[in-house]
């Protein structure tokens, strides 16, 4: 009979103590206190910044201005989501979520990504229907208004550009500032021409180029965090070579069921058979493999289970469902 031995490893000790959701990425993150000060300022600046475009678009009876406050207020409640997330991404596991609620910054990149998609269709909208029915604009409100969108759009973004290289959720945060910049650049433009020429198919014409940018843009955040929600493999991580990396240790002579996923935008995991013909190798050994798998390929909570190939053992997936899919042999 063949001796199974599980090592899960969650380091109770230093792991779960900080709770963090977004301090332990293996790219270097800033203190996630100014993550908090980020969305906090940019939620009440472009707030203020909506409820002003909105009044402006009005008096100036620049169907544009209106729109793009619209817009801008999806990805207010866009930048809501993003910050509820990374707060409950710091939640203490309970006996329910067994890891906390990590994966909610992953739905908050999905639903981020959904969002822009939904406003980039709702501003062609308005730009075709322009096309058909010109409004006489107020050149001059329309691209100071708009002007002032930039700075403010452009300042929300700056904040949330340190952690948007490693963090999906911060990354959709970081584009729907960016791309509110670009908008509301494209309406000064706009509002300029149209002061200078009067041409007022400018305005949808600028409205659905910047549309195909913010289309674009979103696409690789939105493919994802949908393949992060499928419990595909993140993509920092290269199952390949963690495979390999596993079969070269020493008296490992064959890995199955590896199988590597997102917990949340920030940790992944990973879960492996390996077969020790010698048997259960101890403790120290187990802990070795699990924090160069830490430090060298950014995987967080690590389970092995080490088997000595007495039994015939085939990946559970085979025949039934399982938990996460295994890329191991994908890649």
């Amino acid at each position: 009979m063949s001796t199974t031995h599980q090592h899960d490893h969650h380091d109770h000790d230093h792991d779960h103590g900080h709770h963090h959701g977004f301090g332990h990425h293996h790219h270097p993150m800033p203190d996630p206190a100014g993550h908090e000060r980020a969305f906090a300022l940019a939620i009440a600046l472009n707030t203020l910044f909506v409820a002003i475009e909105f009044i402006y678009g009005f008096i100036a009876h620049s169907t544009a201005l209106m729109a793009d406050a619209g817009h801008n207020l999806s990805d207010v409640l866009g930048l809501a989501l993003a910050w509820g997330a990374a707060a409950l991404a710091k939640t203490a596991p309970t006996r329910r979520y067994t890891y906390g609620l990590r994966g909610s910054s992953i739905l908050a990149a999905l639903g981020n990504g959904l969002l822009l998609m939904v406003a980039c269709g709702a501003i062609a909208l308005e730009a075709v229907q322009r096309f058909a029915e010109p409004v006489p604009v107020q050149g001059v409100t329309v691209s100071v208004v708009a002007a002032i969108g930039v700075l403010v759009n452009g300042f929300s973004a700056w904040l949330f550009m340190a952690g948007s290289k490693g963090d999906l959720n911060l990354r959709g945060a970081y584009l729907h500032m960016a791309a509110d910049a670009a908008i509301s650049l494209g309406v000064v433009i706009s509002g300029l021409v149209i002061l200078g020429t009067g041409w007022t198919w400018i305005d949808p014409a600028v409205s659905l180029a910047i549309v195909v940018v913010i289309v674009l843009g979103t696409w690789s955040l939105l493919r994802e965090s949908v393949q992060l929600s499928l419990a595909a493999v993140p993509p920092g991580v290269d199952a390949g070579a963690v495979r390999d990396w596993l079969a070269a240790q020493p008296g490992v002579k064959e890995v199955h069921d590896l199988h590597i996923w997102a917990m949340s935008t920030t940790e992944n995991a990973l879960t492996a058979h390996l077969v020790m013909p010698d048997g259960y190798p101890g403790d120290r050994v187990l802990d070795e493999m699990v924090a160069q798998l830490r430090s060298e390929f950014g995987i967080h909570h690590c389970t092995l289970q080490v088997e000595e190939g007495t039994t015939h053992h085939h990946c559970a997936l085979g025949g039934h469902g399982h938990d996460s899919h295994d890329h191991a042999h994908a890649h």
